[in-house]
């Protein structure tokens, strides 16, 4: 054989034996709300994730009632949402070892600048969901399930209403998530719910603007939960660990804490003690 052939066949051998040695970088799916994705967060915590624990997180971006279902299903190991009674539920059902407290931020209602049901004015949430139903005006639903629109619910139920008894000329849904769902409010001039942080990245703003927050009832706490052992043995249970303690690290809650858009502050930190299973 050739010193060339000798070459190439001694370098296939050190070709082989690298790879056979060279140790693959961990990986987990979280599934995570649309919000969290669409605000630009994760775009900054993930490369900060894979650089600290050398960890690749492949984000599934759904509503908070998908991903539980997820969950529910295994086909995550973990899972990142804003809706305390459904995940209350996913605990008490025992599809989950815990829950923990991670960051909130708020909703926001957004509108047509002109303002035609006067929600500007309102005096709190259920002040403001009342005006836009006695005008009539255009309000656009994400009616997808997810933590935001659960909440959107939630807010008119507290008002008296049944969503369920809107006429669809001026009640829509999107089912879709919240960029879509501000789409199309732009484009019919009509009122949304939104989480502050997803507005404030969104781009196709148009004639919209915010006209409505403040209102305590309007706080939005972010969970992360990890999946039970006993139900999903194949879940990556130690890389689902290794992510929460970083998410509630000095450094995960700082870099949530920094991250702004416009010189805004998107999510505020509040990592606390898990709560375990009752």
């Amino acid at each position: 054989m050739s010193i060339w052939g000798l070459c190439r066949v001694s370098m296939l051998i050190i070709s082989i034996v690298v790879t056979a040695f060279t140790v693959q970088a961990a990986e987990m799916k979280l599934a995570v709300t649309t919000s969290f994705h669409n605000s630009g967060l994760s775009d900054i915590l993930v490369p900060e994730i894979k650089k600290d624990l050398d960890l690749d997180v492949y984000l599934v971006v759904v509503g908070t009632g998908q991903a539980l279902r997820l969950g529910k299903a295994g086909d995550v190991d973990a899972v990142l949402v804003h809706s305390r009674k459904a995940e209350e539920a996913f605990l008490s059902e025992g599809y989950g070892t815990s829950r923990r407290e991670i960051m909130y931020n708020d909703f926001v209602l957004i509108g047509p600048s002109q303002d035609p049901a006067d929600i500007a004015s309102s005096s709190n949430a259920g002040e403001a969901f009342k005006k836009i139903e006695a005008a009539k005006a255009i309000f656009v639903s994400r009616g997808d399930d997810s933590g935001t629109h659960r909440k959107e619910i939630a807010l008119w139920e507290s008002t008296g209403f049944d969503v369920n008894q809107f006429n669809p000329v001026w009640y829509r849904a999107s089912g879709s998530g919240m960029g879509a769902t501000l789409n199309v409010a732009a484009g019919s001039n009509g009122y949304v719910l939104s989480d502050r942080a997803t507005w404030l990245k969104f781009g196709n703003k148009a004639n919209l603007k915010l006209l409505f927050s403040g209102d305590p009832e309007l706080y939005n706490q972010y969970a992360y939960l990890r999946l039970n052992p006993a139900r999903h043995p194949h879940v990556k249970h130690n890389e689902a660990q290794a992510l929460e303690d970083w998410l509630t690290s000095d450094n995960g809650q700082l870099m949530i804490g920094e991250y702004k858009i416009a010189e805004e502050r998107l999510f505020m930190p509040n990592a606390r003690k898990p709560e375990p299973v009752n």
